[in-house]
């Protein structure tokens, strides 16, 4: 069942306040990747349980597998069942044209990275494009979010070390991060001080320092990107200087592998998938719950 264009409206200033509300009182809302129905039961209980705002996201192939509007219909009908504060987020979208499908489905927030699919795209073609976007986005009133240049990693469990020094070859500079938001006119900007995709041996180690010059140098929203692996007060830091948002995906994805092959190993008679979901829930629901208490938006959620 879709949605009309003022509930798609009405959603998006919803969304609009969360993001002005994280400002003003000093929180992260937590951007929780799903590929399936059990780990959405699972954010959705974390978010019940804990009393907190969240966005579900979805990547392009998480989108591939589920479709557009069966998720926003998931989350609508999850929404309903457990009685929370719930936005749908298009995560890290290679395409102008995807973006758009995702806009006219209601998606309250919009991520548009072109670098995605062309790592080495001109800054001109990454500006233009998410432009494009912002423009597209005002008739629903979608909040928009960019990255000025390639986000590096993948969402995923590494077993290569992390090399710092090719790290910071990425980080945001904060006069080209502020050149960039005035140019395209996004709603949040996706910074990089440290943060990369995906689970790797070591922790991940933010530049908190850079992070602060980089909020004093742009108005709009602060997005982390590649959240797992990262010591929690990393975390509580970055929501003090003014982060809005934080995406975890690799973290939740261990979580659901891993227990998900010790109960097959301790279950190995049975074939009802249902009766295998239990602690797979619990899992990935602690995960949620951890870093929605990190982030301090536990008890911010408004109905």
């Amino acid at each position: 069942m879709g949605l009309t264009i003022q509930q798609i409206r009405d959603n998006a200033i919803r969304a609009r306040h969360l993001m002005q509300r994280s400002r003003a009182q000093v929180f992260a809302v937590g951007a929780f990747n799903i590929d399936n129905q059990e780990t959405l039961i699972a954010v959705s209980r974390a978010a019940q349980k804990t009393n907190a705002p969240v966005l579900i996201e979805v990547s392009d192939g998480e989108v591939k597998a589920l479709g557009l509007e069966n998720i926003r219909d998931m989350v609508d009908n999850y929404r309903a069942e457990y009685g929370v504060e719930m936005y749908i987020n298009l995560d890290h979208s290679p395409t102008v044209e995807d973006c758009k499908k995702a806009i006219d489905t209601g998606f309250e927030f919009i991520h548009i990275d072109i670098s995605q699919a062309n790592h080495d795209a001109a800054p001109e073609e990454i500006i233009a494009k998410t432009k494009e976007v912002v423009e597209y986005a005002k008739f629903t009133g979608a909040l928009v979010e960019a990255e000025e240049r390639y986000f590096m990693g993948s969402s995923n469990v590494h077993t290569e070390a992390i090399d710092y020094e090719e790290v910071k070859k990425y980080n945001t500079k904060p006069d080209e991060g502020a050149d960039f938001v005035t140019q395209t006119g996004i709603d949040t900007f996706a910074v990089q001080v440290g943060n990369l995709h995906g689970l790797y041996p070591t922790p991940k180690e933010l530049d908190l320092e850079l992070l602060q010059k980089i909020r004093d140098s742009v108005q709009c929203q602060i997005s982390l990107h590649g959240g797992s692996g990262t010591p929690l007060h990393y975390f509580e830091e970055a929501a003090k200087i003014g982060v809005s948002k934080i995406n975890i995906n690799s973290d939740m994805r261990y979580a659901f592998r891993t227990t998900l092959e010790k109960v097959l190993a301790d279950h190995p008679d049975e074939y009802a998938v249902v009766k295998l979901m239990p602690d797979v829930y619990a899992s990935v629901q602690k995960v949620v719950e951890e870093k929605i208490a990190a982030f301090g938006s536990a008890g911010k959620a408004v109905q």
